[in-house]
């Protein structure tokens, strides 16, 4: 496993060897002493997963204190074009976007810190992604930043985005009542 920086302070990306066979592919996505060595949260609490098709957008979505969490995400099948936010005020990273195309056959995965939205697109019918994360759901903490309201260029294609994440606040107005 290699660990890489991104533009987002604390978000890295995470390659690990994928080994294909006749039988088809086998990938590790996490290891303690690797996560520990670069003070990465190991103490997950809840794994989930979704499954969408394609031009679905999630998100962007984070839960606030005291039940925001550290994340990872990765692909099992198909693609998606992965976004992260930074909404820590404190942050010298503070409202920058990280995007970065994730699959099940490139071996990358993201790890995401306390603060940071995320979000994504589902650039394949079918598409799977994995969750994990360090502290349970909380309807009271869960938020969301409304997707088209950042400099992003979600790309081609009508979006299909749930009246939930349809409703979130502006990234404009979530800096106004920031919890970070």
């Amino acid at each position: 496993m290699e660990i890489f920086d991104t533009n987002i302070e604390g978000a890295y990306i995470i390659r690990t060897a994928v080994f294909n066979d006749d039988r088809g592919a086998f990938q590790k996505i996490f290891n303690y002493d690797l996560f520990d060595k670069n003070n990465m949260s190991t103490d997950f609490k809840e794994y989930y997963f979704s499954r969408s098709n394609k031009n679905v957008i999630r998100g962007l979505h984070f839960q606030v204190p005291p039940y925001d969490y550290n994340k990872i995400v990765c692909v099992s099948y198909g693609c998606i074009l992965d976004v992260l936010l930074d909404l820590r005020k404190m942050s010298p990273t503070f409202g920058r976007i990280f995007s970065k195309r994730l699959d099940c056959e490139s071996g990358e995965f993201v790890y995401i810190p306390k603060g940071v939205a995320h979000g994504f697109k589902s650039l394949e019918n079918g598409t799977i992604v994995n969750y994990a994360q360090t502290s349970c759901y909380s309807k009271a903490h869960d938020m969301g930043v409304l997707f088209n309201s950042i400099k992003f260029d979600w790309g081609d294609g009508k979006p299909v985005v749930s009246g939930r994440d349809m409703a979130f606040a502006s990234f404009e107005e979530f800096t106004k009542r920031n919890p970070f």
